[in-house]
């Protein structure tokens, strides 16, 4: 289970025609914003700075189409590049209008292991290409990233405790379904600062690093943005936390931010 991965698990779900991510307009985000996240591992009851992870929108073509690119790239704590040094980076080109991938390129660095992968979509085919193989798919298929910048512009006003919202992704040969699960809106403090977010829920993919299940816990900003604020999970060793600690050019404004804690951790164009 790679350093990117984790973050990008809580968005391992199912097509559905009733609650699912497909055919959703883009009313969340434009080209030019950046979210910034600090990711600390808990082992013995306290929080390490282990490393930190970017999120870029930048505006291209493909194809002769209008598209996004969605970048991460993660690093780990430099502290810590002697015991296990991680550079990722996971790339998303989609469709501008219906935000479904065309292509999703990862290059793996972690420690002395190193791997690029490419996969090419054909959303009409069902599809997914890589040097391997092609493989089958479903209507409405997701990488890891674009998943993400899909699930930010769901609606989620007229939804119930426990209801649950489907959607699938391809990743490493293989289709997930799977779902989160909303469970409601609340206030929590950080150390960036006290907001009002949306609580949900996800069906964990099992792996190395995960049990599986719903155990992980995401808040969102509670505003049109939708931006996770927070993401907790507990690990096979331990658990991860990934906080908020910068944004530049969000389409909106923060609303959901109710007090700022730490003045010097903004960053914010809008």
């Amino acid at each position: 289970m790679h350093f990117l991965f984790f973050i990008f698990s809580f968005l391992s779900f199912l097509p559905s025609n009733d609650k699912g991510l497909c055919n959703l307009n883009n009313t969340a985000f434009n080209a030019g914003e950046k979210i910034s996240y600090t990711i600390y591992y808990n082992v013995i009851g306290l929080y390490v700075n282990a490393g930190k992870t970017d999120f870029t929108v930048q505006s291209n073509s493909f194809n002769d189409n209008d598209a996004f690119t969605f970048t991460a790239i993660g690093k780990s704590n430099s502290k810590y590049d002697w015991i296990f040094k991680v550079r990722d980076k996971y790339e998303s080109v989609v469709d501008a209008k219906t935000l479904l991938p065309y292509q999703f390129t990862r290059q793996i660095n972690e420690g002395s292991f190193h791997k690029k992968e490419i996969a090419k979509f054909n959303q009409k085919a069902r599809t997914v290409s890589t040097e391997e193989e092609v493989y089958k798919t479903s209507e409405c298929t997701f990488d890891v990233v674009s998943a993400i910048y899909a699930a930010r512009n769901f609606n989620y006003s007229n939804l119930a405790i426990n209801d649950k919202i489907y959607l699938s992704f391809f990743l490493d040969k293989s289709l997930y379904p799977s779902y989160f699960k909303y469970m409601g809106r609340e206030v929590i403090t950080t150390k960036y600062g006290k907001f009002k977010v949306i609580k949900l829920a996800p069906l964990l993919i099992k792996g190395s690093m995960f049990e599986g299940g719903e155990k992980m816990t995401i808040w969102v900003t509670d505003d049109e943005n939708h931006i996770p604020v927070r993401i907790e999970t507990p690990i096979i060793v331990g658990s991860i936390k990934v906080d908020l600690v910068g944004y530049e050019n969000i389409r909106y404004p923060l609303s959901s931010l109710i007090e700022l804690v730490n003045k010097k951790m903004i960053n914010a164009n809008y």
